[in-house]
């Protein structure tokens, strides 16, 4: 199981990596430069590894955080060059707290962001059944995972501008899970939540027509997260690590440039698609 140091050691790890990436990348290979991209759910697990990343790759960062203020401030304070980051506190099932982040976008860096990962996410670490799912949970699933997100993609439909960035177009990523097509018991409420989130960016891709706007999903499978990790034996998280292809359970930063990818250029011709980045487990 893992434990505050493991997350504290994992986290100053990443911001090393982080500062390492962001200092010894030359400017022809930072496709993002000059752009600006907002993380939800940031500060910590896959949302911090891809903030990280998008950071090596020249953008520049809003970092949505719920709770985590400090882990966010710190990844904030160690992105560079400096000042190419801030961390925003933002609720993202408020229509409210996902404007902020848009705003707080145009007020740091003096345009509009080019570039949103709708990555904020909670799980009922309880496991129940759906008939042992209580009403409360289920919405509060909902509430982040699939409410957050269609906040999060109707305020950068409105607000990312068409054909942005050096001639290239905005981009457009939500992190959702393998979980939609594995259907594993347990996971009734996360996984609806996130085929909801899914469905809605399939559409949504087909709804942005000719603004060169594309948006997709990532979809990690078992990662070793603070979520993932919450509420399983040793026992349990053995036996998802052995059932997968390559005998272990995905870290952070195999999700981090897939999405780093899909926020580039070069990729203008994925659009509307979900990308199971699982080891292939399914």
């Amino acid at each position: 199981m893992a434990t505050a140091a493991d997350t504290a050691a994992a986290a100053k790890a990443a911001d090393a990596v982080a500062a390492v990436a962001s200092r010894d990348h030359p400017a022809c290979s930072q496709p993002l430069a000059g752009r600006v991209a907002i993380v939800t759910g940031a500060s910590r697990g896959i949302g911090r590894a891809i903030a990280t990343h998008l950071s090596s790759l020249g953008a520049s960062l809003v970092l949505g955080y719920a709770s985590s203020a400090s882990l966010a401030e710190q990844l904030a304070a160690s992105l560079l060059p400096p000042n190419s980051a801030i961390a925003v506190k933002a609720d993202v099932s408020s229509e409210a707290g996902v404007r902020s982040l848009f705003d707080a976008a145009e007020s740091a860096f003096g345009r509009p962001a080019q570039i949103l990962v709708a990555n904020a996410g909670v799980l009922d670490d309880k496991y129940p059944s759906l008939a042992a799912t209580a009403t409360a949970d289920f919405d509060r699933v909902f509430s982040t995972n699939a409410r957050g997100a269609f906040l999060c993609l109707r305020e950068a439909a409105n607000r990312i501008p068409p054909g942005c960035g050096g001639g290239g177009g905005g981009r457009i990523v939500a992190v959702t899970s393998s979980v939609v097509a594995s259907l594993p018991e347990g996971y009734a409420a996360y996984t609806a939540s996130k085929a909801a989130v899914e469905a809605m960016v399939r559409t949504m891709a087909k709804e942005l027509r000719g603004t060169r706007v594309t948006a997709n999903c990532v979809a990690p499978g078992a990662t070793a997260t603070d979520m993932f990790f919450a509420g399983k034996s040793e026992e349990t998280v053995r036996r998802v690590a052995e059932g997968n292809p390559m005998c272990r359970i995905g870290e952070a930063g195999d999700i981090a440039p897939v999405v780093g990818f899909l926020c580039t250029d070069a990729a203008e011709w994925i659009n509307g698609q979900v990308i199971r980045a699982n080891g292939g487990y399914v």
